[in-house]
């Protein structure tokens, strides 16, 4: 007997293969094997073109690379790179140093745009990036629980309790990530840094065939 699945079926298949993917993640057991799964569902359930993905963690690793041989542990930078654009979360010593990193992270090739929300603080401690992490799990949890859209259409990075969202979305979906961030407990404030297409572009992508995943990507305005 054949079976056939349609692209909708593939990508939930994608997810559920993911979210059972992180779980040895929290518990410190991940093997080789696992981690190319989970990559592989992660760029099926994407809504980015494979192509951009791929390029989004280059971009990720370049950025990192410039500002620790720069800087070292005299500041903590997160860079996360989603469809091209970059977001800059952590502490950094005075206005000087936030300007430089932004400005080394901005030649990066193939990089388009750049949110900068550096603190201008000590790096935070052990404690307070745990806690973090912790957050980051709790707002995933509920955007599973609330069941109002894909979890992995919003990429989830928490910084002292700040929680900012990314992803290609439609604007019901960033209302709604908005809403479950905003009332998970411990989230200090949520900052949406959204690309908002529409209804039909979000079906679009969340239908088309696997091997015409590098086509370009439609967005409106950064939200």
């Amino acid at each position: 007997m054949k079976l056939t699945l349609s692209v909708p079926n593939i990508r939930h298949i994608a997810t559920v293969v993911l979210l059972a993917a992180m779980t040895p993640v929290l518990s410190g057991c991940f093997g080789a094997a696992v981690v190319g799964v989970g990559a592989s569902a992660l760029m099926i359930a994407d809504r980015r073109p494979t192509e951009t993905y791929l390029t989004d963690e280059g971009i990720e690793v370049r950025a990192v690379a410039r500002i620790n041989e720069r800087f070292g542990d005299r500041v903590h930078v997160n860079v996360t790179s989603y469809n091209r654009s970059a977001l800059l979360t952590g502490e950094v010593p005075d206005a000087a140093t936030r300007a430089e990193v932004e400005k080394l992270v901005s030649r990066v090739p193939n990089l388009k745009a750049i949110s900068n929300e550096l603190q201008i603080a000590g790096n935070s401690s052990l404690a307070s990036r745990s806690n973090d992490t912790y957050l980051t799990s709790k707002v995933k949890a509920r955007f599973i629980d609330s069941n109002k859209f894909a979890v992995n259409h919003v990429k989830v990075i928490t910084e002292a309790g700040a929680v900012y969202l990314v992803g290609l979305v439609t604007q019901a979906e960033a209302d709604a990530a908005v809403e479950v961030a905003r009332t998970t407990g411990g989230v200090q404030k949520v900052v949406r840094v959204f690309e908002i297409i529409s209804a039909q572009e979000a079906q679009r992508l969340d239908n088309r065939p696997r091997e015409a995943q590098n086509a370009p990507v439609s967005t409106a305005n950064p939200q």
